[in-house]
């Protein structure tokens, strides 16, 4: 078996959206490469609980890391790239978009515009 990458774990950061099939996290590192970060259009007609965990996935990410620069590690690839560009950003130059390693942030105006309710101390679901 190949020698998986290297990847930092975020220990307590959720899992994924309870009741549903959309996960924040990845177990293990994927021995065939790292899925590239790309930004991905959000389409108001697609299932609702989609929007709901992109929402409930930067209120993790808020309440887990802040404003602060945090290293991409275990995040999931198709989450992350429905918020990058936009919401999640590179927090370095030159970014590694196939890395586990890259640094990311929280476009914390551009955020709050697109899902105010992921700023909450607490947020329904």
């Amino acid at each position: 078996m190949a020698k998986l990458p290297e990847m930092t774990k975020h220990r307590g950061f959720p899992s994924g959206l309870s009741g549903t099939g959309w996960q924040f996290t990845i177990r293990r590192a994927n021995p065939n490469g790292v899925a590239p970060l790309t930004e991905r259009p959000r389409h108001l007609s697609r299932d609702k609980t989609e929007s709901l965990a992109d929402a409930a996935f930067l209120h993790a990410a808020w309440h887990y890391f802040g404003a602060e620069p945090f290293v991409r590690g275990n995040l999931d690839a198709g989450r992350l790239s429905r918020l990058f560009g936009r919401e999640i950003i590179p927090a370095e130059k030159p970014f590694d978009p196939a890395s586990y390693e890259a640094m990311l942030k929280i476009n914390e105006r551009v955020a709050r515009e697109s899902f105010p309710q992921a700023f909450d101390d607490i947020m329904e679901v």
